[in-house]
């Protein structure tokens, strides 16, 4: 895969960058679409979010199983949103703001400033908001800070 753009945020280091978009408000980010894809951004500020999917370009080795920031106990990678995954691919949810020509200004990005973006979807909620979906072993777990060193 390629790249179509850069995700900008302020968000220099890991120890910086927050665990989910949630915790992000009022943090905006700039997606700078690459000139030869920005044609493909026509009326994609008709939406109120977007997926962002990118890659994981700093993550540390792969671990396929591993405690997370929610959690002390280890869990398979596939059941968390760690990002030392095999194929270094980050998905979040972030409130569209604007669309500045090739740029999209958003709200809530939680990746490392000058992230690969590798693609773009519109949140549709009548087709992406599941209410009956299971929280898995993330139900009732209270959101709490990164560990002084944990990435």
């Amino acid at each position: 895969m390629d790249a179509i753009g850069t995700i900008r945020t302020p968000y220099k280091t890991k120890q910086d960058c927050p665990i989910q978009p949630l915790y992000t408000s009022g943090v905006l980010g700039r997606v700078e679409i690459l000139e030869q894809y920005a044609e493909g951004l026509k009326d994609i500020e008709t939406f109120s979010h977007i997926y962002l999917l990118y890659l994981f370009d700093r993550t540390d080795a792969i671990s396929l199983v591993r405690s997370t920031f929610l959690d002390d106990t280890p869990h398979g990678i596939f059941a968390s949103r760690h990002p030392c995954r095999p194929n270094d691919i980050g998905m979040s949810i972030v409130k569209l703001i604007r669309r500045e020509g090739n740029a999209l200004i958003v709200e809530g990005a939680d990746m490392l400033d000058e992230t690969p973006l590798l693609d773009i979807k519109p949140y549709i909620p009548k087709y992406d908001a599941i209410p009956s979906a299971s929280e898995g072993w993330t139900a009732n777990k209270q959101w709490r800070q990164k560990p002084e060193g944990r990435e």
